[in-house]
């Protein structure tokens, strides 16, 4: 699913920020990627979403080689990808069906698609019956559900959660992993960005800890292994 081959970032302003990155990922493999502050991970994620290119090397994901897209292709590209981010990112004028609806209008798919698969995602992550409240009329872990709901509801190949829990309490993070937990055994890779290291330890999954823009350790079934 995801290939980085040899891969080096340099920023214009000389900083290294991932120097000869060599990561495989398969299709429906469930990932952490763990390390300190800027040890180089907010790039391995850019480079996923084709934010930032890299200096050399290649990144493949599901057999496109990102170097070589147009800028034409990338929101096509994009399409294939479900993203949750730390603050939600919800729009606050609408209520929580249109919120997920948005990401299967601006692609304009039809209103019989729309009627069908929101209301399918709302009851995966437990919303059915929040369909018509506002994001201010939710709580922090009800507004990340509606993040996940918008991100999968695309039936994306790879879904890209950036600090998920970084806003919600201990109890609502563990619902949130449950939910992430279900869209990985249905077949969706999913590559997670992170710093709560009771949450990576606790789920047993591959962790891929990066450091001074190189892995520092891949383990199956790793340990967090990092102070936050």
């Amino acid at each position: 699913m995801i290939d980085f081959k040899n891969v080096t970032k340099v920023y214009n302003n000389n900083v290294l920020a991932l120097s000869n990155l060599n990561v495989h990922i398969d299709q429906g493999e469930f990932v952490f990627l763990v390390g300190p502050s800027g040890a180089g991970k907010s790039t391995f994620i850019k480079m996923l979403l084709k934010e930032v290119d890299p200096t050399a090397g290649s990144v493949i994901v599901a057999g496109s080689d990102l170097t070589k897209l147009t800028r034409k292709e990338v929101p096509y590209y994009r399409r294939k990808i479900g993203v949750v981010f730390q603050d939600f990112r919800l729009i606050q004028s609408l209520n929580v069906f249109d919120n997920v609806a948005f990401a299967l209008r601006v692609i304009g798919s039809s209103e019989k698609d729309i009627q069908k698969k929101v209301p399918a995602v709302l009851s995966m992550v437990g919303l059915s019956k929040k369909r018509d409240a506002l994001p201010t009329e939710l709580s922090g872990g009800e507004q990340q559900r509606v993040s996940i709901a918008r991100a999968i509801v695309n039936s994306p190949s790879l879904l890209i959660a950036d600090e998920p829990t970084g806003n919600l309490d201990p109890e609502t993070s563990l619902e949130i992993m449950d939910i992430l937990s279900d869209i990985s055994r249905a077949g969706t890779t999913i590559v997670m960005a992170t710093h709560a290291r009771d949450i990576v330890d606790s789920m047993k999954k591959r962790v891929i800890a990066i450091e001074k823009g190189v892995i520092a350790r891949d383990e199956e079934r790793g340990k967090y292994g990092y102070e936050i």
